[in-house]
């Protein structure tokens, strides 16, 4: 399993989910992120990281609130934004840093 560093790194873009399990909008992302990794396929990688269970991810990224995405490709922030995003939104963002 590569490590959150090696994951943001990466030269496909890196879709960053800031959530935490008590959040209401935050459930509303999941299927949202499952409908995204859908159409992006292999092409980005999502992934979830647990405010509560990660709080230095959260405090090096000054996510405030949750959900929070961040879209990172070779370690660089592309993209980010507080509350629920559309999969659409998300999916046209993707393939322009593909």
């Amino acid at each position: 399993m590569a490590t959150f560093s090696e994951t943001i790194n990466s030269n496909k873009p890196v879709l960053v989910d800031f959530f935490a399990t008590w959040c209401g909008p935050c459930k509303m992302m999941e299927p949202i992120l499952k409908n995204l990794k859908d159409q992006v396929g292999n092409d980005a990688t999502i992934i979830k990281i647990d405010v509560d269970k990660n709080p230095a991810a959260a405090a090096a990224y000054q996510v405030q609130g949750v959900p929070t995405l961040i879209l990172f490709k070779e370690g660089k922030i592309l993209w980010r934004q507080a509350g629920v995003v559309q999969a659409k939104q998300l999916e046209q963002l993707i393939k322009q840093h593909m």
